[in-house]
């Protein structure tokens, strides 16, 4: 693969991996009246799909990103999608003390990948 596709594939896999799994771990929340057993289920079955994305992420990905830069990289995509997530489908608004924090996790990726 070339230089170019591997960063390109391996965020798009990574995008499309933390949405199933936001959905997978919180998307339960607005159906609290729904039995724990059925969300369970559901979320496990949704997880299988964030699977199908995660795995050939990290497969492209290693190599041209060392395991702690696609953790990096995973985590801050984690947090931009939880964002949008929490705002559009869970109706919750961002604090001025989530976005400081958000600044010092941009600080980690910049020591991160530093070379």
């Amino acid at each position: 693969m070339n230089q170019f596709f591997i960063p390109l594939s391996t965020i798009a896999l990574l995008l499309l991996s933390n949405i199933f799994m936001t959905f997978a771990w919180y998307g339960h929340l607005k159906f609290t009246e729904k039995p724990l057993y059925a969300v369970i289920l559901i979320s496990w079955l949704i997880a299988g799909l964030e699977y199908c994305f995660q795995v050939p992420a990290n497969r492209i990905g290693y190599g041209y990103f060392s395991a702690v830069q696609l953790k990096t990289i995973q985590e801050v995509i984690t947090l931009l999608v939880f964002i949008v997530f929490s705002i559009f489908y869970l109706n919750e608004s961002i604090q001025w003390n989530h976005l400081i924090g958000f600044v010092f996790l941009i600080l980690a990726v910049f020591f991160i990948f530093k070379t």
